[in-house]
């Protein structure tokens, strides 16, 4: 079973339907206690980093998660759930403190590119860890959908899986030991956004 976290303003049902297309048994999951004996966990994301953080807080999610991480079972963020375990965000002057799973800092892209804020549409992979699993099967430069106005910029070199240019080179999905995470909504990305999808249920089985 793969818990999908629902914290009142995550994509939910394009996520939720993606997974079930591919077979996985999914439960939605509100509370802590909603994690146990889960195989596998989604946080996915849409809206503003303070808004996600918060609501994690209040549901007693934080550590909920932190310890479902340390199990060495996968876990998969998507977009503002992909910002939400880096340590803090530039977005709207935030005060919220992140997961702190991964070390840095999430900011906006520049305007100097003279680029539309945000990026809202297709763009490329530039695959950097090949070796990630859950990217097995998916081709260099292959196009998914993004729906953003901030990305994260890992400390740690080694944890970027793909990098993608939009005027700003950013680190657009991440990989170390069992916690993936994507910038990108591959529940948005067709044929490519599901062979990533599959790859992490395949994981979970």
């Amino acid at each position: 079973m793969i818990a999908l976290i629902d914290y009142g303003a995550g994509n939910l049902r394009s996520v939720h339907k993606a997974l079930r297309h591919l077979g996985a048994e999914v439960t939605l999951v509100t509370r802590p206690e909603g994690l146990r004996d889960m195989r596998a966990v989604v946080l996915p994301g849409v809206g503003a980093f303070d808004d996600c953080l918060n609501a994690l807080r209040r549901q007693e999610l934080i550590g909920a998660c932190k310890d479902f991480i340390q199990t060495g079972k996968p876990f998969l963020g998507i977009c503002v759930g992909y910002q939400a375990l880096f340590e803090r965000s530039e977005e709207f002057n935030s005060c919220a403190a992140g997961l702190g799973v991964f070390v840095g800092r999430v900011v906006r892209f520049s305007a100097s590119h003279g680029l539309k804020i945000p990026q809202i549409g297709w763009n490329q992979l530039q695959i950097v860890r090949p070796d990630c699993p859950l990217l097995r099967d998916v081709v260099d430069g292959s196009y998914v959908y993004f729906v953003h106005s901030f990305y994260p910029q890992p400390a740690d070199e080694s944890i970027v899986a793909t990098r993608t240019d939009y005027g700003d080179v950013f680190a657009s999905a991440i990989w170390r030991d069992n916690v993936f995470a994507t910038q990108f909504h591959p529940e948005k990305s067709q044929a490519v956004g599901l062979r990533i999808l599959r790859n992490f249920v395949e994981l979970a089985a």
